[in-house]
């Protein structure tokens, strides 16, 4: 995992994001970043499963934790990864390990692609 936030809707919305609010001090809902290392390893290890069952790409993972207990409420393909957000505490490092990730995966398969000639 590269990181965990927790969101929280917007003022009077379902969503994290009221893009039909006038009043923009309302469009996003609170949200906090995380050390992984601070959540509870339960959530870790439900999230990390449900994404391994999607395959081994990028994946954002929506939990619920209810009394100790970890509930997926789903695994989005494209998650985000926003300014300030998700990067809040690891910053450029953590665009440095995507990319890294990307470049092994390029390399991965061209070496691959070469070995079937």
């Amino acid at each position: 995992p590269l990181f965990a936030c927790q969101y929280h809707m917007a003022d009077g919305h379902w969503q994290i994001v009221n893009w039909e609010t006038k009043n923009k001090n309302n469009l996003w809902g609170a949200y906090k970043t995380f050390e992984i290392d601070d959540i509870p390893p339960v959530v870790v290890k439900t999230a990390v499963r449900a994404a391994n069952l999607i395959g081994d790409g990028l994946y954002g993972v929506d939990i619920k934790e209810v009394d100790g207990k970890a509930y997926v409420i789903e695994v989005n393909d494209n998650p985000n990864i926003d300014l300030g957000i998700e990067d809040q505490l690891l910053k450029n490092e953590l665009y440095r390990r995507l990319i890294q990730s990307l470049m092994t995966r390029i390399k991965v398969a061209r070496d691959i692609s070469r070995l079937r000639l």
